[in-house]
């Protein structure tokens, strides 16, 4: 959804080039500082990931005082990413909200089925509304991009229900341009691995639950703490199978011991390495696999 009040008519073509992503890197960077000027005051969903924090960094810039991060805490979040929302807000000097949300209070999430994203961004984006409207803000707006597609996304339909607005989608932007002015900006998580959801480590139909989450986020810090930085520890029972990318395997082997040891004391049984490497929503492959059967 692509609002064209206040755009001037150079901002109106650009948007209509974007719709076909065929508009330069310097045309979308235009095009988004003019849709976050049209909105007004904001409430900015803030996950502490490279999108979320790029578009609070413009948004920050475009409206000041005007923009407020909204940054949750749950057991399906990664307590990294949660610390560095508090430490980027900071330094921006940006208005910083945290709240806390028990998405496992929902069995429709916490059974954990194909669609669990929408349940858990219907739960999030109802509550931010709610937000916007005690803060005067008209618009919800997230970091979601072009790129976001390629997966299987339940959660979306969430978003466009509740009419949250993702300027970074609407202005044309891939995670490739994303970090490209993230870096040429000088912000510097422009390399910052991609993160996830913990739930997404979970086969679906396995419930969740906040020790299971708790395992998986240790198991990854100590992975990260090794040196790894873009890591997934997929959770199958007993087994803890380890996605890093693939350049990265042999200086696992290499600290093996550390690895084998660490995750036991977590509770596994079982350490695997997956030869595939780390890929986007694996654990989606099995939905893919069934319906060709």
């Amino acid at each position: 959804m692509i609002v064209l009040d206040n755009l001037n008519n150079k901002e109106m073509r650009l948007c209509k080039g974007t719709m076909k992503n065929t508009a330069t890197a310097e045309d979308k960077m235009h095009l988004l500082k003019g849709l976050l000027g049209s909105l007004g005051n904001v409430v900015l969903a803030y996950s502490g990931g490279v999108d979320s924090s790029f578009l609070l960094f413009v948004a920050n810039e475009v409206l000041g005082e005007k923009v407020l991060a909204v940054t949750a805490k749950s057991p399906t979040f990664p307590e990294s990413e949660y610390r560095f929302a508090e430490e980027f807000t900071r330094g921006l000097r940006s208005k910083f909200l945290s709240i806390e949300v028990d998405q496992l209070s929902q069995p429709e999430l916490a059974s954990n089925p194909p669609d669990r994203c929408y349940y858990c961004k219907r739960q999030l984006f109802d509550i931010l509304k709610k937000i916007a409207a005690e803060n005067n803000a008209k618009w919800v707006i997230d970091g979601s991009n072009l790129d976001d597609q390629k997966d299987y996304r339940p959660g979306s339909g969430a978003l466009k229900e509740l009419g949250i607005r993702s300027p970074l989608h609407e202005a044309g932007f891939t995670k490739e341009e994303i970090r490209k002015y993230a870096k040429e900006s000088g912000l510097s998580f422009w390399n910052k691995p991609s993160s996830a959801c913990l739930a997404s480590r979970i086969p679906y139909g396995v419930p969740l639950s906040k020790k299971i989450l708790d395992i998986i986020d240790q198991a990854e810090e100590l992975l990260h703490t090794l040196g790894f930085d873009q890591v997934r520890v997929r959770h199958h029972g007993e087994i803890a199978r380890i996605e890093i990318q693939i350049s990265e395997i042999e200086k696992l082997i290499a600290c093996r011991e550390k690895v084998v040891t660490g995750l036991k004391a977590l509770g596994y049984t079982y350490i695997v390495l997956d030869l595939e490497g780390y890929r986007m929503g694996s654990l989606n492959l099995t939905l893919f696999s069934r319906h060709k059967a």
